[in-house]
């Protein structure tokens, strides 16, 4: 819907800004991820200028480059003149922030999606490993899984094996 004046609304806005999706994960959503914090106007003095401000997963994000781009794009095609996107690292991101709709999706993708967050993680000295979770197979639902690598095809997941299907997965972290 737009403004009489032909400009875009903040509802348009904030809606293709919305829709804009994760490279690494395109069927997800900036919001699905909860990686989009804000979309608001801003006057500066001179003009309003639209701010939109996203955390990334963590701050060494190769996707936020992109996503910005992405950003910058949908908000141009939109008719949007005055705009500019801004990292917020603090409060940094956490799995927590992904939607159920989110989850729902990694599900569909054949990622186990993320347990809630446990906070901050205590670091162990010694030679016991840490235990990693107990995580349903998302193609069959069985907790009879195994980690098969820490990391997976990106350092936010971890390789897991199904022993009820032998089907391998992804497993993303909760942070």
């Amino acid at each position: 819907m737009m403004a009489e004046s032909g400009a875009p609304t903040m509802e348009d806005l904030r809606k293709v800004v919305g829709a804009v999706t994760d490279p690494e994960l395109p069927p997800l959503t900036l919001v699905d991820l909860g990686i989009l914090r804000s979309v608001e106007e801003v006057d500066d003095g001179e003009a309003t200028t639209v701010v939109v401000t996203v955390t990334p997963t963590y701050s060494g994000c190769p996707a936020v480059e992109y996503i910005e781009e992405e950003i910058a794009k949908v908000l141009d095609a939109a008719g949007c003149e005055r705009f500019r996107v801004e990292r917020s690292l603090n409060p940094a991101w956490t799995t927590d922030w992904v939607t159920a709709d989110g989850r729902r999706k990694l599900t569909e993708l054949g990622i186990a999606p993320p347990g809630p967050a446990a906070g901050p993680t205590p670091v162990t000295l010694g030679r016991r490993a840490p235990r990693a979770p107990v995580v349903a197979c998302p193609r069959c639902g069985a907790v009879d899984t195994e980690v098969v690598s820490a990391f997976g095809s990106t350092a936010c997941k971890a390789l897991y094996r199904c022993r009820a299907c032998s089907e391998p997965f992804d497993h993303f972290k909760a942070i």
